[in-house]
């Protein structure tokens, strides 16, 4: 577990991205990974200034994160888990919903996150057992208690499209019981926006580490939901299917989903 002034200090170097980001963004080169599936010379500038940052400060704490090859992972080990854009498509088309996202796994748990979107100058973070906080304001989920007046996000997994025609029944059913329904293309964004209130609910299928693991932490402190679907404790260091939530919601939330 980090101390506070350990965690001021990876706050501070997370925060130090912006810059880079808004530099290389200048040439940015895409490379296409996949069906709907991109990577950037941000993402790579952001993943190195990062692992090198922090391997100077924490030199036996390795790092897990997109744009590398991830083995023998130990579920009692210790890992930052990165992802350096969560949003690259956002990113790409200028929509300014991308977030630097940053996690420190110990032993099964997140134990500390960060979610950093440069472009709105808002950094989310949060510490277990010592609240989740915006730009140094302590937040909380919202207390609406009833899916019809709740705002739900969703991730439609672009770069599995034969999920779809499974998936969108669901988001139908929770459209039509739910106060709005809506898609900003970053998991971890989703998740804070949920810690402070603007959003009651999430879902989304095989999200990698990377994409919940900081938002996870940061939503649990404000009083919220995270898990997997099933009920099941969410793995951290292996591909999760999220449901997130206000705990007011959940079972009605649940519910919906798994009709």
């Amino acid at each position: 577990m980090l101390r506070e002034t350990e965690q001021r200090t990876v706050i501070e170097i997370v925060r130090r991205t912006k810059a880079l980001i808004s530099r290389e963004l200048e040439s940015a080169k895409v490379t296409v990974k996949g069906a709907a599936d991109y990577v950037t010379n941000v993402d790579f500038a952001v993943q190195k200034f990062l692992k090198d940052e922090l391997e100077k400060l924490f030199p036996n704490i390795p790092m897990i994160a997109e744009e590398k090859e991830n083995h023998d992972l130990c579920e009692d080990g210790t890992y930052w888990i990165l992802d350096p854009i969560d949003g690259t498509t956002n990113l790409i088309n200028h929509f300014g919903m991308s977030a630097v996202a940053l996690a420190l796994y110990e032993q099964g748990e997140i134990t500390f996150g960060i979610v950093y979107n440069p472009f709105h100058e808002e950094l989310f973070y949060g510490a277990k057992g010592g609240g989740a906080y915006l730009n140094g304001e302590k937040i909380y989920v919202s207390h609406v208690s009833e899916l019809k007046d709740a705002v739900i996000s969703y991730g439609s997994s672009p770069y599995e499209k034969e999920r779809a025609e499974k998936l969108f029944p669901v988001f139908y059913r929770i459209f039509m019981n739910s106060g709005d329904f809506r898609r900003t293309g970053s998991a971890e964004l989703d998740l804070c926006y949920i810690a402070c209130g603007r959003q009651h609910g999430y879902l989304e299928q095989n999200l990698k580490p990377w994409d919940y693991s900081a938002g996870s932490v940061i939503l649990a402190e404000a009083g919220g939901i995270v898990k997997a679907w099933g009920g099941k404790k969410l793995p951290y260091l292996k591909n999760a299917d999220v449901i997130a939530c206000t705990a007011q919601l959940e079972e009605e939330f649940t519910s919906v989903i798994e009709q």
